[in-house]
């Protein structure tokens, strides 16, 4: 590797070289990351601590909001600090731990949203043995799989770029660093390269979601027969995967799908699917869904009183 890799880091052309546009995007990004770091994790400590969101649905929905807050987290801190600095680099193993992580996390969030799929089929055409199909063991399993599929999935793509030339220039035209990025500054031939990446990534997008939708085409034959409340109920959780689903695998789908072409909208669709779908998912998931939104007016309420309990307390040690 090092005989290949003569490049020690490479240096980001970020979103706008304009000083003004850059803070204001440093603002808004930064307000946007804290919003997916608070909103992800509510998700998450509604589903652990409510007693009425045991179901392996929301098991996998705190799996899903936990993905989200570490994908974003592999890019969005960066970013933010870039907005800031005057030369954005980064060293060529951070770039290539970047890419392994980025990959990681979402490659375990396509893997996690179709067994959550899986899951909405069981629960809606087999009712009856959903409890036994679908129990912990099970599910810790499936999310087990979730997280080697993801890791196999990023493992390779990062193979593939290991044995790439770098020796010039460095400069990259993205706020991270990604796979098509890097094939753009590689000294060789990167024709196959990308072709493997597709069949890697771009493949695993694809299947992954027409695995997904052709589940829910069974969902809603099958819901031809339910009464219009068990439709609607159905439908109502259903709804908020489908849309997560489609924001989440769009943007992935248009950018890992071309082998070795990069366009001038890619940093505008990387920024969606780092950013702007996972600040939606804890809105999705809330406001389509009653027991969520239940269990979150609990555990605030209970937050309340435990806080004024200790105001209280705090107050009669002062006075006292």
């Amino acid at each position: 590797m090092a005989n290949t890799h003569n490049m020690t880091e490479f240096v980001f052309l970020g979103l706008s070289t304009n000083p003004e546009v850059q803070r204001v995007c440093f603002v808004i990004f930064l307000f946007l990351y804290i919003a997916i770091v608070l909103g992800n994790f509510l998700i998450v400590l509604t589903v652990m601590t409510s007693r009425s969101l045991a179901s392996p649905m929301y098991f996998f929905l705190s799996y899903l909001s936990f993905m989200e807050i570490c994908h974003s987290s592999t890019t969005a801190p960066k970013l933010i600090s870039d907005l800031l600095a005057e030369r954005k680099a980064i060293y060529l193993w951070g770039c290539i731990t970047q890419v392994f992580f980025i990959h990681f996390f979402g490659g375990t969030e396509i893997f996690l949203l179709t067994v959550m799929a899986y899951d909405r089929y069981v629960a809606i055409c087999k009712p009856l043995n959903y409890t036994t199909i679908m129990n912990q063991q099970v599910c810790a399993v499936l999310v087990g799989i979730a997280w080697v599929g993801g890791f196999v999935h990023s493992f390779a793509q990062v193979l593939l770029i290991f044995h790439l030339p770098f020796c010039g220039p460095n400069v990259i035209d993205h706020f991270f660093c990604d796979l098509l990025p890097l094939l753009k500054l590689a000294c060789s031939d990167t024709f196959l390269t990308g072709l493997l990446m597709v069949a890697n990534g771009g493949t695993l997008s694809v299947i992954s979601f027409v695995v997904v939708l052709a589940s829910y085409v069974v969902i809603l034959l099958h819901l031809r027969t339910r009464s219009s409340e068990g439709r609607r109920k159905a439908l109502s959780t259903c709804g908020s995967h489908i849309s997560v689903v489609i924001l989440f695998f769009g943007p992935l789908i248009f950018i890992y799908m071309r082998p070795s072409t990069t366009l001038s909208v890619d940093k505008m669709v990387a920024v969606f699917y780092t950013v702007i779908t996972p600040l939606l998912n804890p809105v999705i998931y809330s406001l389509r869904n009653a027991e969520v939104t239940k269990a979150m007016k609990r555990l605030w309420s209970k937050t309340m009183k435990v806080v004024e309990r200790q105001r209280l307390s705090i107050g009669s040690l002062c006075s006292g």
